[in-house]
């Protein structure tokens, strides 16, 4: 009786949720082929909450027995196609193989499979909910989805018709579903399969590990010891190439123990969707009021912030050019489901790479995706043999691609080889990376190349005091320029600023770092100055998570100002025998400079002063590149004052409207055909 009255909830369900009609509409697809089929697969998609409000039975069949609740779906369904005449050819119920797909899982603890957490319960065969990150991928390959057996003995009634069907359940091997080891229950004879009634099905595996894992490339030493896997994700027909490297997704699936070189936990996904971070609601009522006595310039908010950045790190006050490119870059990140090619990379000159190194390590640690490239791993995807013995490539992550919407911190430039560094010139200058899967080796008849977009942005610096670079020192006879021979100019162009903090840079004060590191060494917890106390870490990251979601447009004048600098720049840096010094993404980074200042000021319209702010240090990276030029900008064009009170910050804003004016007559001296219009007009 009980049996009866869930087949009778499933068919009502079915009616009320649509899902009745979509199933009419899939058999009727089935009896137009006019083909037999060994098995006919039916997706049926349920929610929990309602079935349970309609049968408390059959919803907890559905939650905690999915195989049994999938059987009173595969009757009913049976009996609809045999009363509605809907599939000619179908013979037995074992025919319909029945998948339910759930919307999703009730929000309680025992529902949810946490990979940091030991031990983990997967005895029963039930539905859990996890969420990862993808890391891993393999190729497609084929599965059995279904197969049809006969009876070896033609005397034995089984030796025709549809009564042996093996359909691939969940956690179920290749062997389960396809042997030749079956034997026939009506009179022991062995079964042969039909292999014209096979019926295949494309699957996938992905390795996901729980985004609390990031803190182990995060390079916080604070971190306490914590216990952590990937888990492998078994993806079927329909949801085959739904998932992407780097993303976060919820997972709906069934725990199995998977037989391998070293047995493993894995998942049969049920239903996946991407994971999509909350938006922020605000900022600090720290930061509100730093923006509201701050109004009145388009300048001063960006340099108090820059001023009192990281100040565990280093002094406020110092290292303040390096510091709001940081927070630029930072602002640039954003969620890995919006597709926008805006970037910021920075590439750092210094000689003190033991603080460079902290405060990028630091700044890097504001966002969910800053990934700290370990010097033993790869940058970028690499291809192994699939561990689970499924025939498939198996394609790993890198640093790169797990830094997805955010930052990927790769260190010293100088302490990778050569060929990665010709592969990560390649992959800032095409923002893409193609792995090649060469078919002789992985047992294949065809070579493969898969290519993957690179959505981060890249940080990193250069020892100048490094022997290697004390052998090869040459002197610029160019005013301005730097000597970046440890590293190929092409790599050093492709970083989109290229960044002086060295002694002899305005940058790198010595007094305040050595009283600050004094400081540090005596009270290494605390906190040293009153700004430290006002703005938070907690506080930058609330207001970066902010600022990073304005959606933003320009301004007629920024555009007009961008447009005319790029193409003034690249007048005055183009000569006949080297042609233009300027490469093709100089705009892309120009736009996204003017974007990121914008944003780092909360507002939502690139103004001129923000097109002023792009244009400055954007020159400032190509007279250390090639040496200055007539428009020619000081090395602290940026900070050319220390922002000690409101004086400093004004005579700061006058300096930067005469660099403002400098900017439009250059533009109208060396832009070929650009108009730039006042403010009067």
């Amino acid at each position: 009786m009980e049996t009866l009255q869930m087949k009778e909830a499933a068919l009502v369900y079915l009616d009320r949720s649509g899902g009745l009609q979509k199933f009419i509409d899939d058999c009727k697809s089935y009896n137009d082929s006019k083909q037999s089929y060994a098995v006919y697969r039916f997706s049926i998609l349920i929610n929990p909450c309602d079935v349970v409000e309609l049968d408390a039975e059959l919803g907890n069949h559905i939650l905690h027995h999915p195989l049994k609740a999938a059987r009173v779906f595969q009757s009913v369904c049976f009996v609809a196609v045999k009363t509605l005449s809907l599939i000619g050819q179908l013979q037995t119920e074992t025919q319909i193989n029945i998948v339910l797909k759930l919307t999703h899982l009730p929000a309680l603890p025992s529902y949810t499979l946490d990979l940091c957490e030991f031990p983990l319960n997967y005895a029963s065969q039930r539905f859990y909910m996890m969420q990862g990150i993808v890391i891993a991928m393999t190729t497609i390959t084929k599965y059995t989805q279904g197969a049809r057996f006969l009876c070896s003995d033609e005397v034995c009634p089984f030796s025709k018709g549809f009564q042996y069907v093996r359909v691939h359940v969940p956690g179920a091997t290749e062997s389960a579903t396809v042997r030749n080891d079956f034997l026939c229950s009506l009179c022991s004879s062995s079964l042969q399969e039909d292999r014209k009634f096979r019926v295949l099905g494309d699957k996938q595996i992905v390795e996901i590990i729980t985004t609390k894992m990031f803190h182990a490339f995060q390079g916080d030493s604070k971190n306490q010891p914590f216990r952590f896997q990937s888990l492998g994700i078994f993806l079927r027909d329909e949801l085959v190439n739904k998932m992407k490297i780097g993303n976060e997704y919820k997972i709906i699936g069934i725990p199995v123990c998977v037989k391998t070189s070293q047995t493993a936990l894995c998942v049969e996904a049920n239903n996946i969707t991407p994971h999509t971070a909350k938006v922020p609601s605000g900022i600090s009522d720290n930061f509100r009021r730093l923006l509201s006595l701050t109004l009145s310039s388009c300048w001063k908010f960006t340099a108090m912030l820059a001023n009192v950045f990281a100040s565990q790190i280093v002094a406020p006050g110092t290292y303040n050019l390096l510091k709001l490119c940081l927070l630029m870059s930072l602002v640039q990140t954003r969620d890995c489901n919006r597709e926008r090619e805006d970037w910021l990379d920075i590439l750092v000159i210094t000689s003190d790479t033991l603080l460079v190194d902290r405060l990028l390590n630091f700044s890097m640690n504001l966002v969910s995706r800053g990934i700290r490239h370990p010097v033993c791993t790869e940058v970028f995807p690499t291809v192994s043999r699939n561990k689970y013995g499924t025939g498939a490539v198996s394609i790993q992550a890198g640093s790169a691609l797990l830094a997805k919407g955010g930052i990927c911190f790769i260190g010293d430039l100088t302490s990778h080889k050569k060929d990665k560094l010709e592969q990560l010139q390649s992959a800032l200058e095409s923002r893409s990376v193609t792995v090649f899967i060469p078919g002789k080796k992985f047992g294949d008849d065809f070579d493969q190349q898969m290519t993957f977009p690179i959505q981060c942005s890249f940080w990193s610096f250069v020892d100048m005091d490094s022997s290697s670079r004390r052998n090869v020192q040459k002197t610029s006879t160019l005013i301005g320029q730097m000597d970046c021979s440890l590293i190929p100019a092409n790599l050093a162009e492709a970083f989109g600023l290229l960044i002086n903090c060295s002694e002899a840079s305005p940058c790198h004060p010595l007094l305040p770092t050595v009283q600050h590191t004094l400081k540090k060494a005596v009270e290494p917890e605390g906190l040293l100055y009153l700004a430290s106390k006002q703005f938070t870490t907690e506080d930058f990251e609330k207001l970066l998570a902010f600022a990073k979601n304005l959606n933003m447009e320009f301004s007629l004048e920024a555009e007009r100002m961008i447009h005319g600098y790029y193409l003034a720049s690249r007048r005055i840096r183009t000569d006949s025998i080297h042609g233009s010094k300027l490469s093709a993404s100089a705009l892309k980074y120009l736009v996204s400079l003017s974007e990121a200042h914008a944003r780092l000021s909360l507002r939502t319209t690139v103004l001129r002063e923000d097109a002023l702010i792009a244009a400055l240090l954007f020159e400032i990276s190509l007279t250390l590149k090639y040496g200055a030029t007539a428009f020619c900008v000081a090395p602290n064009a940026l900070f050319p004052f220390e922002l000690y009170n409101e004086e400093y910050l004004e005579q700061r804003d006058r300096y930067l409207t005469q660099c403002q004016q400098q900017l439009q007559q250059f533009i109208a001296t060396c832009g070929p055909g650009t108009t730039v219009f006042s403010s009067d007009e």
